[in-house]
């Protein structure tokens, strides 16, 4: 029987949920290079990590969670919503990555959560004309099945980190950041005529 194991383990159990809290520069690099349309959406708002950023930089921002973490509207199931809230234009977010360890698997997480969720996404944006701005592991990006995803829709530019992302402080115990990660950052207005733009920053 093959066995299925994770491309890195940290010896950490995941969090609850999946829930990390994206430190502010990564939002920061995203807003670096690309220019966000009318309100956003953040539908895993957490905390209010990604969000807070975004209203700092002068964006209005509907942020929801399906959790109660004391920040945005709580209860939101992203995968019952059929459309944007309403004025919204472009949704930016960190997605589930569904790395679930045995908690999580009893809650239903599974590695089929983040194709499930980029789908979900990507059909929501277009539905709304939109853009749509995903955080994802730069090793996710390059596998087949990812790869058929995202060219799905209309990719205009992947943003990737040079630095690596500690999602925690555990002080002396706190390991390196293991993973590169990218933005992806698709926009149902591009113009076909322009290929999709690969920036890089820190």
């Amino acid at each position: 029987m093959n066995e299925v194991r994770a491309i890195h383990i940290s010896g950490y159990d995941r969090e609850s949920r999946d829930f990390y809290r994206t430190p502010p520069w990564v939002t920061a690099a995203l807003l670096k290079h690309v220019s966000l349309r009318g309100p956003v959406w953040e539908p895993c708002c957490g905390d209010g990590a990604m969000a807070s950023v975004l209203a700092e930089r002068g964006h209005k921002v509907v942020a929801s969670d399906i959790v109660d973490r004391g920040y945005g509207r709580a209860g939101v199931d992203f995968f019952e919503c059929q459309r944007f809230p309403a004025g919204c234009a472009a949704m930016v977010t960190n997605p589930p990555y569904g790395e679930a360890g045995p908690e999580q698997r009893a809650m239903g997480f599974s590695r089929a959560a983040m194709p499930r969720f980029v789908r979900h996404a990507l059909d929501l944006t277009r539905h709304a004309n939109g853009q749509l701005a995903l955080l994802v592991r730069l090793q996710w990006s390059a596998g087949k099945n990812a790869a058929n995803l995202i060219t799905s829709g209309p990719l205009d530019t992947m943003v990737v980190l040079t630095k690596r992302i500690r999602w925690f402080d555990m002080g002396p115990r706190t390991n390196n950041g293991q993973h590169h990660h990218c933005w992806l950052f698709w926009d149902f207005q591009r113009s076909n005529a322009c290929p999709p733009r690969i920036m890089f920053s820190d």
